[in-house]
């Protein structure tokens, strides 16, 4: 039974190593569509899809539905008497696609930015430059989108899982997790709020080798200054997972009226992610701490890792170069 429950654990690790490295170098990425509304006549529009910051087309998984009154062909929208007001959605969210920023550019220049998701693939609009979204539906849908931002990023979760193998489930983890989501919140507000500003070509890299940085240490037995003050190492590395959550956020865009609110939530997200990510780990602890080989599997989970890490840290520079 233990030999094959070693096995179980080694076809596991190997599918972790598999599944990181066709994630590829930008594993943390959400996937976000553009959906652009121009008004051109009054209840006359022109629309268009995209991706923020990618020249590539949108595939056939998103159908936009129009409000009751409006019809659409391939490039334009004609609405009836009330104008573009009533419910306006998305299908098949969800699929290829995290979310979709809606973008209504009004003639009177004014401009209405709404977030679909898959929980909320609908919005109402009013025919007129107005956001009449209030507080809990922004707090749902940012917070989804911060839980799922942090359950796909295969990056940020195995920086996770390093900390628990090098800090262990002790009292110290808590501190150490404690720094690791004080960090990023801190950075994540900075950036989302125009405060900080850099490239995400290099934070990605930084990312990538923070991984690498932790999982050799966790292999390590040696008295290092990171393993007598690892919650200073989860604060430091931690600043710069919080630019990598702010670029996610910034793709999908925060609402004008509830800004605050919408970051606040999106962070609840990451958090309640990440706990969720420790909670199944220490199942896990818990479910193999009377087999043999869990030591190995441990050592082997790490090589793994640091592995996929180098490979994302090397990946990314050339893509800085490039």
């Amino acid at each position: 039974m233990v030999s094959r429950l070693t096995q179980r654990l080694k076809h596991a690790v190997f599918a972790l190593v598999v599944l990181a490295f066709s994630a590829g170098a930008s594993a943390h990425e959400m996937t976000i569509a553009d959906l652009t509304l121009r008004e051109v006549a009054p209840k006359e529009f022109v629309w268009s899809w995209g991706v923020p910051g990618k020249n590539r087309p949108i595939s056939q998984d998103l159908t936009p539905v129009w409000p009751e009154g409006c019809t659409g062909d391939a490039k334009t929208i004609r609405c009836g008497e009330r104008g573009l007001a009533g419910t306006l959605s998305v299908k098949g969210i969800g699929n290829s696609y995290s979310a979709v920023i809606l973008r209504i550019s009004w003639r009177d220049a004014q401009q209405n930015i709404h977030t679909l998701s898959k929980n909320r693939p609908g919005v109402q609009v009013f025919g007129a430059a107005r956001d009449e979204r209030d507080f809990s539906e922004v707090a749902q849908t940012y917070g989804l989108l911060g839980l799922e931002h942090i359950l796909s990023g295969i990056d940020h979760l195995l920086f996770v899982l390093s900390l628990l193998f090098f800090v262990g489930f002790r009292r110290r983890l808590i501190g150490t997790v404690t720094s690791f989501t004080a960090a990023h919140s801190l950075t994540l507000a900075a950036s989302a709020l125009g405060a900080l500003t850099l490239r995400p070509p290099p934070v990605e890299a930084a990312i990538a080798l923070s991984i690498v940085l932790v999982s050799a240490e966790a292999l390590s037995n040696r008295d290092t200054l990171t393993r007598r003050w690892p919650e200073i190492v989860a604060f430091l590395f931690g600043l710069v997972h919080g630019l990598g959550f702010a670029g996610a956020l910034k793709e999908i865009g925060l609402p004008e009226r509830h800004a605050p609110v919408a970051l606040l939530t999106f962070n609840l997200g990451v958090e309640a992610g990440q706990l969720l990510v420790i909670a199944l780990a220490w199942g896990l602890v818990l479910a193999t701490r009377l087999f043999k080989g869990t030591a190995a599997m441990r050592k082997v989970a790490l090589y793994a890792i640091g592995s996929v890490s180098v490979f994302w840290t090397f990946s990314r520079l050339m893509a800085i170069a490039a």
